[in-house]
């Protein structure tokens, strides 16, 4: 006799719980990926689409405006996401090592996360201001000349990259200190006993410990740092800084959609970062998994 072996996939009622979500998700998420790749081969308004074949994919290809978003997406994203990391890392083991009340401290850095981006932003204009902001202060007064973080073409990316490292790290924090509270304590004991440093402790317990921790961080901060957008809308004030140095590959897209009027280049140029955002991700996944075994 055959044993019967469940499957949550083959019962009727879990696709039944499950109905809400996906009709969710199909309305939300599965349609606007299928429009943006039928827009991206028309020309024309919205209204009245005429197919373009891939025209679009060719302009936006060869648009330098394109290539410097993509380098500055880049940039941004293999500056930001591992350096937000390797700092979150830091102040979490800080967090649950040394602090003794480890609640308060971690509310203190999650507060960031609860607060909007536009918030914030008004904020770090303040602070990076060439006149009177904190950060020129404190750097004149060390006998340093002031930097104009906000107005300089130059300094664009550096102030958004500092700007992204800092939002970054309240997310990173409270799931790093998930991962570290789920460590079994007996092996740092037994380490003791046997004499390891810190540092060893570190690299031969811990860090293996967290890997799946942080191969997920990587992943997450990785997909959402090549989609950045807030962070440059809010310390430009709505703009791509000067000149357009601090511009992205999701500032082209909606630049070309919603000012340029593009439709189809705009959707095209979507496109190719969402190929290339699935590419890297892939890439990524194999990568760490050859890491963690």
């Amino acid at each position: 006799m055959k044993r019967f072996k469940y499957r949550a996939e083959n019962s009727p009622h879990a696709w039944l719980y499950l109905a809400p979500a996906l009709l969710v998700i199909l309305i939300f998420n599965v349609t606007p990926l299928i429009k943006t790749f039928i827009i991206s081969f028309q020309k024309g308004t919205l209204n009245n689409p005429v197919f373009n074949g891939i025209k679009n994919f060719e302009i936006v290809l060869a648009d330098p405006k394109f290539h410097k978003a993509m380098t500055n997406t880049a940039l941004y994203a293999f500056t930001v996401v591992p350096l937000g990391l390797i700092i979150a890392m830091f102040i979490a083991i800080t967090i649950h090592e040394k602090i003794k009340y480890k609640q308060i401290a971690e509310t203190v850095f999650f507060i960031p996360y609860l607060t909007s981006i536009i918030a914030i932003g008004v904020v770090f204009r303040y602070l990076f201001n060439h006149d009177y902001g904190l950060i020129n202060y404190l750097l004149n007064t060390l006998g340093f000349e002031s930097i104009n973080f906000l107005d300089n073409p130059r300094m664009s990316m550096t102030t958004v990259i500092i700007f992204g490292i800092w939002m970054s790290l309240a997310f990173n924090i409270i799931i790093l200190l998930t991962g570290l509270r789920n460590i079994d304590k007996s092996y740092y004991k037994v380490a003791d006993m046997f004499g390891a440093s810190k540092m060893e402790q570190f690299t031969r317990i811990t860090l293996p410990q967290m890997i799946p921790i942080i191969t997920f961080l990587l992943m997450v901060n990785f997909i959402s740092a090549f989609k950045i957008y807030g962070q440059v809308y809010a310390i430009f004030k709505g703009t791509p800084g000067l000149a357009e140095s601090a511009t992205t590959g999701v500032f082209y897209i909606f630049t070309k959609f919603y000012t340029e009027n593009r439709y189809g280049q705009g959707m095209a140029a979507a496109v190719i970062l969402f190929f290339m955002i699935l590419i890297f991700t892939l890439i990524q996944n194999r990568v760490l998994k050859r890491i963690s075994r």
